[in-house]
Protein backbone atom coordinates (compact mmCIF):
# COMPACT_ATOMS: atom_id res chain seq x y z
CA UNK A 1 0.00 0.00 0.00
CA UNK A 2 2.89 2.47 1.06
CA UNK A 3 5.64 3.92 -0.79
CA UNK A 4 8.58 3.89 0.45
CA UNK A 5 9.08 6.56 3.32
CA UNK A 6 12.03 9.31 3.58
CA UNK A 7 15.44 6.78 3.36
CA UNK A 8 16.45 7.63 6.58
CA UNK A 9 18.23 4.24 6.48
CA UNK A 10 20.58 5.39 3.72
CA UNK A 11 21.27 8.66 5.71
CA UNK A 12 22.10 6.60 8.69
CA UNK A 13 24.42 4.27 7.01
CA UNK A 14 26.76 7.21 6.31
CA UNK A 15 27.58 7.80 10.22
CA UNK A 16 26.30 4.37 11.85
CA UNK A 17 26.73 1.51 9.07
CA UNK A 18 26.21 -1.00 11.68
CA UNK A 19 22.83 0.22 12.96
CA UNK A 20 21.64 1.28 9.00
CA UNK A 21 22.36 -2.77 8.17
CA UNK A 22 20.24 -3.59 11.36
CA UNK A 23 17.29 -1.10 9.75
CA UNK A 24 17.29 -2.62 6.58
CA UNK A 25 17.30 -6.27 8.01
CA UNK A 26 14.29 -5.28 9.78
CA UNK A 27 12.49 -3.14 6.46
CA UNK A 28 13.18 -6.64 4.34
CA UNK A 29 11.38 -8.77 7.28
CA UNK A 30 8.73 -6.49 6.97
CA UNK A 31 8.06 -6.07 3.42
CA UNK A 32 9.44 -10.27 2.73
CA UNK A 33 6.84 -11.72 5.62
CA UNK A 34 2.72 -11.63 6.24
CA UNK A 35 2.88 -9.44 9.48
CA UNK A 36 -0.49 -11.69 11.77
CA UNK A 37 0.42 -9.74 15.58
CA UNK A 38 -3.08 -7.93 16.15
CA UNK A 39 -1.34 -4.94 17.84
CA UNK A 40 0.81 -4.42 15.00
CA UNK A 41 0.69 -2.41 12.41
CA UNK A 42 2.13 -0.86 9.25
CA UNK A 43 1.95 3.61 9.98
CA UNK A 44 2.33 5.65 6.56
CA UNK A 45 5.44 7.34 5.15
CA UNK A 46 3.95 11.18 6.54
CA UNK A 47 3.47 9.16 10.18
CA UNK A 48 6.67 7.80 9.99
CA UNK A 49 8.43 11.23 8.81
CA UNK A 50 7.09 13.11 11.49
CA UNK A 51 8.25 11.05 13.62
CA UNK A 52 12.02 11.63 12.63
CA UNK A 53 11.60 15.62 12.30
CA UNK A 54 12.90 18.08 14.00
CA UNK A 55 10.52 18.09 16.77
CA UNK A 56 12.28 16.16 18.26
CA UNK A 57 14.91 19.08 19.56
CA UNK A 58 12.14 20.30 21.57
CA UNK A 59 11.22 20.36 25.31
CA UNK A 60 7.55 21.27 25.86
CA UNK A 61 6.88 20.15 29.46
CA UNK A 62 3.41 21.50 30.87
CA UNK A 63 -0.01 21.92 28.07
CA UNK A 64 -0.39 24.69 25.33
CA UNK A 65 0.07 28.04 26.65
CA UNK A 66 1.50 26.53 29.60
CA UNK A 67 4.40 25.80 29.47
CA UNK A 68 7.61 25.48 31.60
CA UNK A 69 10.11 26.58 28.65
CA UNK A 70 10.20 29.09 26.23
CA UNK A 71 9.85 28.76 22.51
CA UNK A 72 6.85 26.51 22.65
CA UNK A 73 4.69 28.88 20.33
CA UNK A 74 4.78 26.70 17.35
CA UNK A 75 4.22 23.06 19.06
CA UNK A 76 1.61 24.98 21.09
CA UNK A 77 -0.43 25.32 17.62
CA UNK A 78 1.43 21.53 16.67
CA UNK A 79 -0.20 20.02 19.78
CA UNK A 80 -3.82 21.83 20.11
CA UNK A 81 -4.38 20.74 16.73
CA UNK A 82 -3.61 17.14 17.76
CA UNK A 83 -6.11 17.81 20.79
CA UNK A 84 -8.45 18.69 18.47
CA UNK A 85 -8.22 16.28 15.59
CA UNK A 86 -8.79 13.85 18.48
CA UNK A 87 -11.65 15.11 20.16
CA UNK A 88 -13.51 15.61 16.92
CA UNK A 89 -12.67 12.11 15.35
CA UNK A 90 -13.96 10.42 18.40
CA UNK A 91 -16.42 12.98 19.56
CA UNK A 92 -14.83 13.59 23.25
CA UNK A 93 -15.08 16.17 25.59
CA UNK A 94 -11.78 16.32 26.34
CA UNK A 95 -8.31 15.18 24.93
CA UNK A 96 -4.59 14.57 26.20
CA UNK A 97 -2.35 13.20 23.80
CA UNK A 98 1.06 13.59 25.47
CA UNK A 99 1.49 9.73 27.22
CA UNK A 100 4.09 8.44 25.67
CA UNK A 101 1.96 4.63 25.22
CA UNK A 102 -1.26 2.90 26.40
CA UNK A 103 0.46 2.04 29.90
CA UNK A 104 1.33 4.89 30.74
CA UNK A 105 -1.94 6.89 29.47
CA UNK A 106 -4.22 4.06 31.46
CA UNK A 107 -1.34 4.87 34.88
CA UNK A 108 -2.32 8.32 34.77
CA UNK A 109 -5.95 7.88 34.83
CA UNK A 110 -5.19 5.22 37.57
CA UNK A 111 -3.46 7.88 39.46
CA UNK A 112 -5.83 10.93 38.87
CA UNK A 113 -8.67 8.27 39.96
CA UNK A 114 -7.25 6.11 42.68
CA UNK A 115 -4.89 6.47 46.06
CA UNK A 116 -2.85 3.59 46.89
CA UNK A 117 -4.72 1.26 48.48
CA UNK A 118 -7.95 1.89 46.54
CA UNK A 119 -10.12 -0.59 44.80
CA UNK A 120 -10.14 -1.37 41.44
CA UNK A 121 -11.63 -4.24 38.48
CA UNK A 122 -9.89 -5.04 35.49
CA UNK A 123 -9.77 -8.21 33.21
CA UNK A 124 -7.08 -10.70 34.26
CA UNK A 125 -4.08 -11.14 31.82
CA UNK A 126 -4.73 -14.63 31.46
CA UNK A 127 -8.36 -14.29 30.46
CA UNK A 128 -6.90 -11.51 28.02
CA UNK A 129 -6.77 -8.17 29.92
CA UNK A 130 -3.51 -5.62 29.98
CA UNK A 131 -0.45 -5.97 32.26
CA UNK A 132 -1.47 -2.31 33.26
CA UNK A 133 -5.35 -3.46 33.84
CA UNK A 134 -4.26 -4.56 37.56
CA UNK A 135 -1.67 -7.60 36.85
CA UNK A 136 0.71 -8.43 40.13
CA UNK A 137 3.54 -7.78 37.82
CA UNK A 138 2.29 -4.24 36.60
CA UNK A 139 2.49 -0.76 39.17
CA UNK A 140 -1.39 -1.08 38.74
CA UNK A 141 -1.38 -4.46 40.57
CA UNK A 142 1.36 -3.47 43.39
CA UNK A 143 -0.10 0.06 44.29
CA UNK A 144 -4.18 -0.42 44.12
CA UNK A 145 -5.93 -3.37 45.70
CA UNK A 146 -6.98 -5.77 42.47
CA UNK A 147 -10.53 -7.56 42.25
CA UNK A 148 -9.65 -9.09 38.37
CA UNK A 149 -12.41 -10.35 36.34
CA UNK A 150 -12.34 -13.49 34.29
CA UNK A 151 -14.26 -14.63 30.96
CA UNK A 152 -16.48 -17.90 31.20
CA UNK A 153 -13.60 -20.54 30.70
CA UNK A 154 -15.95 -22.87 28.70
CA UNK A 155 -17.37 -19.94 26.25
CA UNK A 156 -14.61 -17.62 26.37
CA UNK A 157 -17.59 -14.74 26.60
CA UNK A 158 -17.50 -12.10 29.28
CA UNK A 159 -19.99 -12.62 31.83
CA UNK A 160 -21.73 -9.30 32.58
CA UNK A 161 -24.20 -10.98 35.31
CA UNK A 162 -20.66 -11.93 37.14
CA UNK A 163 -19.05 -8.69 36.55
CA UNK A 164 -22.03 -7.38 38.24
CA UNK A 165 -22.25 -9.40 41.25
CA UNK A 166 -18.50 -8.85 41.94
CA UNK A 167 -18.65 -4.86 41.62
CA UNK A 168 -21.86 -4.99 44.27
CA UNK A 169 -19.45 -6.99 46.84
CA UNK A 170 -16.43 -4.85 46.27
CA UNK A 171 -17.29 -1.71 45.32
CA UNK A 172 -14.77 -0.46 43.38
CA UNK A 173 -13.98 3.10 42.68
CA UNK A 174 -12.87 2.50 38.98
CA UNK A 175 -13.44 -0.28 36.43
CA UNK A 176 -12.08 -1.17 33.36
CA UNK A 177 -13.45 -2.57 30.29
CA UNK A 178 -11.19 -3.27 27.07
CA UNK A 179 -9.03 -6.28 26.30
CA UNK A 180 -5.75 -7.64 24.54
CA UNK A 181 -6.75 -10.96 23.31
CA UNK A 182 -10.71 -10.63 22.72
CA UNK A 183 -12.30 -11.63 19.82
CA UNK A 184 -15.76 -10.05 20.80
CA UNK A 185 -17.13 -6.67 20.78
CA UNK A 186 -17.72 -5.47 24.27
CA UNK A 187 -20.79 -4.21 25.38
CA UNK A 188 -19.81 -0.62 26.86
CA UNK A 189 -23.24 -0.07 27.37
CA UNK A 190 -24.22 -2.93 30.12
CA UNK A 191 -20.52 -1.91 31.42
CA UNK A 192 -21.84 1.51 32.47
CA UNK A 193 -24.48 0.83 33.99
CA UNK A 194 -22.49 -2.09 35.98
CA UNK A 195 -20.07 1.19 37.11
CA UNK A 196 -22.77 3.50 37.35
CA UNK A 197 -24.79 1.55 39.75
CA UNK A 198 -22.13 0.85 42.40
CA UNK A 199 -20.41 4.64 41.92
CA UNK A 200 -17.57 3.30 40.13
CA UNK A 201 -15.73 5.62 37.27
CA UNK A 202 -16.19 3.59 34.33
CA UNK A 203 -12.40 3.77 31.82
CA UNK A 204 -12.58 1.49 28.58
CA UNK A 205 -8.95 0.86 27.26
CA UNK A 206 -9.70 0.49 23.69
CA UNK A 207 -6.02 0.63 22.66
CA UNK A 208 -6.70 -2.42 20.31
CA UNK A 209 -10.28 -1.15 18.29
CA UNK A 210 -9.64 2.39 18.07
CA UNK A 211 -9.48 2.18 15.03
CA UNK A 212 -12.65 -0.22 14.34
CA UNK A 213 -14.11 2.52 16.48
CA UNK A 214 -12.83 5.39 14.43
CA UNK A 215 -13.95 3.82 11.12
CA UNK A 216 -17.51 3.12 12.70
CA UNK A 217 -16.69 -0.84 12.29
CA UNK A 218 -16.93 -1.44 16.66
CA UNK A 219 -19.14 0.23 18.87
CA UNK A 220 -17.91 3.43 20.30
CA UNK A 221 -16.88 3.60 23.94
CA UNK A 222 -16.93 7.25 24.53
CA UNK A 223 -20.65 7.73 24.92
CA UNK A 224 -20.60 5.36 27.75
CA UNK A 225 -17.91 5.69 29.20
CA UNK A 226 -15.98 8.75 31.81
CA UNK A 227 -12.59 7.95 30.35
CA UNK A 228 -11.32 5.91 27.41
CA UNK A 229 -7.71 4.95 26.66
CA UNK A 230 -5.93 4.07 24.00
CA UNK A 231 -2.94 3.46 21.86
CA UNK A 232 -2.38 5.05 18.71
CA UNK A 233 -0.66 2.54 17.07
CA UNK A 234 -2.57 -1.00 16.04
CA UNK A 235 -5.97 -0.60 14.21
CA UNK A 236 -5.41 3.18 14.24
CA UNK A 237 -2.03 2.82 12.25
CA UNK A 238 -0.30 5.94 13.67
CA UNK A 239 2.75 6.29 15.96
CA UNK A 240 3.56 4.36 18.88
CA UNK A 241 2.14 6.12 21.50
CA UNK A 242 -1.05 6.73 23.69
CA UNK A 243 -3.58 9.57 24.74
CA UNK A 244 -6.69 9.94 26.84
CA UNK A 245 -10.35 10.83 25.89
CA UNK A 246 -13.13 11.56 28.91
CA UNK A 247 -15.39 13.73 29.98
CA UNK A 248 -14.24 17.64 30.74
CA UNK A 249 -15.36 17.44 34.81
CA UNK A 250 -11.89 14.70 34.40
CA UNK A 251 -9.73 16.82 32.43
CA UNK A 252 -7.55 18.91 35.01
CA UNK A 253 -7.13 15.58 37.73
CA UNK A 254 -5.50 13.70 33.70
CA UNK A 255 -3.75 16.59 32.70
CA UNK A 256 -1.95 16.95 35.88
CA UNK A 257 -1.52 12.88 36.52
CA UNK A 258 -0.26 12.93 33.28
CA UNK A 259 2.36 15.71 34.21
CA UNK A 260 4.06 15.66 36.43
CA UNK A 261 2.13 13.03 37.76
CA UNK A 262 3.75 10.33 35.55
CA UNK A 263 5.54 11.81 33.11
CA UNK A 264 8.17 14.89 32.03
CA UNK A 265 9.09 15.95 28.56
CA UNK A 266 5.95 15.29 25.87
CA UNK A 267 7.46 13.78 22.46
CA UNK A 268 6.44 16.47 20.36
CA UNK A 269 7.75 14.86 17.19
CA UNK A 270 5.30 12.10 18.35
CA UNK A 271 1.94 14.09 18.69
CA UNK A 272 2.74 15.61 15.35
CA UNK A 273 2.61 11.91 13.82
CA UNK A 274 -0.70 11.20 16.37
CA UNK A 275 -1.89 14.24 15.00
CA UNK A 276 -1.33 13.20 11.08
CA UNK A 277 -2.82 9.53 12.17
CA UNK A 278 -5.59 11.18 13.04
CA UNK A 279 -6.13 12.95 9.79
CA UNK A 280 -6.05 9.73 8.43
CA UNK A 281 -8.39 8.15 10.27
CA UNK A 282 -10.83 10.80 9.37
CA UNK A 283 -10.60 9.95 5.51
CA UNK A 284 -13.87 7.81 3.79
CA UNK A 285 -11.01 5.53 2.99
CA UNK A 286 -10.06 4.44 6.36
CA UNK A 287 -13.69 3.70 7.06
CA UNK A 288 -13.38 1.51 4.53
CA UNK A 289 -10.15 -0.28 5.75
CA UNK A 290 -11.51 -0.66 9.14
CA UNK A 291 -14.62 -2.43 8.12
CA UNK A 292 -12.21 -3.92 5.97
CA UNK A 293 -10.05 -5.45 8.61
CA UNK A 294 -12.94 -7.35 10.23
CA UNK A 295 -14.73 -8.40 7.41
CA UNK A 296 -10.68 -10.49 6.75
CA UNK A 297 -10.94 -11.43 9.85
CA UNK A 298 -14.23 -13.46 9.93
CA UNK A 299 -12.85 -14.74 6.87
CA UNK A 300 -9.42 -15.90 8.15
CA UNK A 301 -11.36 -17.17 11.22
CA UNK A 302 -13.66 -19.56 8.87
CA UNK A 303 -10.68 -20.82 7.15
CA UNK A 304 -9.32 -21.61 10.51
CA UNK A 305 -12.00 -23.62 11.43
CA UNK A 306 -12.70 -25.16 8.56
CA UNK A 307 -8.77 -26.17 8.82
CA UNK A 308 -9.20 -27.83 12.01
CA UNK A 309 -8.57 -25.20 14.51
CA UNK A 310 -10.19 -24.55 17.87
CA UNK A 311 -10.95 -21.00 18.54
CA UNK A 312 -11.94 -19.66 22.09
CA UNK A 313 -15.66 -18.56 21.58
CA UNK A 314 -15.58 -20.00 18.28
CA UNK A 315 -15.03 -17.10 15.68
CA UNK A 316 -14.51 -12.88 15.99
CA UNK A 317 -16.36 -9.66 15.88
CA UNK A 318 -13.04 -7.26 15.43
CA UNK A 319 -10.02 -7.73 14.56
CA UNK A 320 -8.60 -11.44 15.74
CA UNK A 321 -8.84 -14.43 16.77
CA UNK A 322 -7.43 -16.63 19.74
CA UNK A 323 -6.77 -20.75 18.59
CA UNK A 324 -6.69 -22.99 21.38
CA UNK A 325 -4.06 -25.18 19.97
CA UNK A 326 -4.29 -27.92 22.29
CA UNK A 327 -6.56 -30.11 19.57
CA UNK A 328 -3.41 -29.88 17.52
CA UNK A 329 -0.68 -31.26 19.95
CA UNK A 330 1.05 -28.01 19.49
CA UNK A 331 2.13 -25.37 22.08
CA UNK A 332 1.39 -21.58 20.95
CA UNK A 333 5.44 -21.12 21.75
CA UNK A 334 6.05 -23.69 19.08
CA UNK A 335 3.96 -22.34 16.46
CA UNK A 336 4.84 -19.24 16.91
CA UNK A 337 8.69 -20.25 16.17
CA UNK A 338 7.69 -22.31 13.28
CA UNK A 339 5.72 -19.55 11.49
CA UNK A 340 8.69 -17.11 12.13
CA UNK A 341 10.98 -19.23 9.89
CA UNK A 342 7.93 -19.59 7.35
CA UNK A 343 7.71 -15.69 7.54
CA UNK A 344 5.30 -15.41 8.54
CA UNK A 345 4.42 -13.11 12.42
CA UNK A 346 2.13 -13.98 14.66
CA UNK A 347 2.25 -14.54 18.94
CA UNK A 348 2.12 -16.90 21.29
CA UNK A 349 -0.83 -16.20 23.99
CA UNK A 350 -2.62 -17.76 26.55
CA UNK A 351 -6.28 -18.95 26.47
CA UNK A 352 -8.92 -18.73 28.93
CA UNK A 353 -7.40 -21.61 31.63
CA UNK A 354 -4.60 -21.96 30.37
CA UNK A 355 -2.75 -25.52 31.61
CA UNK A 356 0.60 -23.84 29.91
CA UNK A 357 2.98 -21.04 31.73
CA UNK A 358 3.01 -17.82 30.00
CA UNK A 359 6.09 -18.19 28.59
CA UNK A 360 5.14 -21.47 26.72
CA UNK A 361 0.91 -21.09 26.01
CA UNK A 362 -1.83 -23.45 24.44
CA UNK A 363 -2.41 -20.76 21.75
CA UNK A 364 -1.73 -17.79 19.53
CA UNK A 365 -3.25 -14.43 18.36
CA UNK A 366 -3.77 -13.60 15.40
CA UNK A 367 -5.07 -10.42 13.73
CA UNK A 368 -5.34 -8.94 10.09
CA UNK A 369 -4.53 -5.09 10.80
CA UNK A 370 -1.57 -5.16 9.42
CA UNK A 371 -2.08 -7.28 6.46
CA UNK A 372 -5.34 -5.28 5.32
CA UNK A 373 -3.10 -2.40 5.12
CA UNK A 374 -0.94 -4.10 2.99
CA UNK A 375 -4.35 -4.49 0.92
CA UNK A 376 -4.55 -8.45 1.26
CA UNK A 377 -8.46 -9.52 0.98
CA UNK A 378 -10.59 -12.75 1.41
CA UNK A 379 -8.63 -14.75 -0.85
CA UNK A 380 -5.07 -14.01 0.90
CA UNK A 381 -6.86 -14.96 4.07
CA UNK A 382 -7.57 -18.24 3.10
CA UNK A 383 -4.26 -18.60 1.60
CA UNK A 384 -2.98 -17.82 4.62
CA UNK A 385 -4.56 -20.02 7.06
CA UNK A 386 -4.02 -23.16 4.99
CA UNK A 387 0.11 -22.02 5.57
CA UNK A 388 -0.55 -21.76 9.19
CA UNK A 389 -2.46 -25.15 9.45
CA UNK A 390 0.29 -26.36 7.12
CA UNK A 391 3.33 -25.27 9.26
CA UNK A 392 1.18 -26.39 12.53
CA UNK A 393 0.97 -30.18 11.13
CA UNK A 394 3.69 -30.52 8.78
CA UNK A 395 6.27 -27.79 9.00
CA UNK A 396 9.61 -29.79 7.36
CA UNK A 397 7.37 -31.57 4.84
CA UNK A 398 5.52 -28.33 4.03
CA UNK A 399 7.77 -25.16 5.28
CA UNK A 400 9.15 -24.99 0.82
CA UNK A 401 5.14 -24.58 -0.25
CA UNK A 402 4.65 -22.41 2.24
CA UNK A 403 7.37 -20.37 2.02
CA UNK A 404 6.60 -19.88 -1.57
CA UNK A 405 3.03 -18.80 -0.93
CA UNK A 406 4.03 -16.31 1.42
CA UNK A 407 6.55 -14.98 -1.03
CA UNK A 408 4.22 -14.82 -3.81
CA UNK A 409 1.52 -12.85 -1.37
CA UNK A 410 4.32 -10.39 -0.64
CA UNK A 411 5.58 -10.18 -4.21
CA UNK A 412 1.30 -9.27 -5.16
CA UNK A 413 1.03 -6.73 -2.53
CA UNK A 414 4.84 -4.72 -2.15
CA UNK A 415 4.80 -2.51 1.15
CA UNK A 416 7.16 0.59 1.24
CA UNK A 417 8.61 0.19 -2.22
Amino acid sequence: MYSRPIDSIGFVESFDPEVSAMMQRELVRQQDGIELIASENFASPAVIAAMGSILTNKYAEGLPGKRYYGGCQFVDELESLCIQRAKDLFGAEFANVQPHSGAQANMAVELAILQPGDTMMGMSLANGGHLSHGSPANISGKYYNVVSYDVNHETGLIDYDQIRDMAKKCNPKLIIAGASAYPRAIDFSIFADIAHEVGAVFMVDMAHIAGLVAGGAHQSPVPYADIVTTTTHKTLRGPRGGLILGREEFAKKINSAVFPGTQGGPLEHVIAAKAICLKEAAQDSFKDYAHNVVANAKVMAQALLEEGFDLVTGGTDNHLMLADLRPMHITGKELQQRCDENHITLNKNAIPGDPEKPSVTSGVRIGTPAATTRGLGAQEMKQIAKCIAMTARDFEGTKAEVRATVAQICEKYPLYR
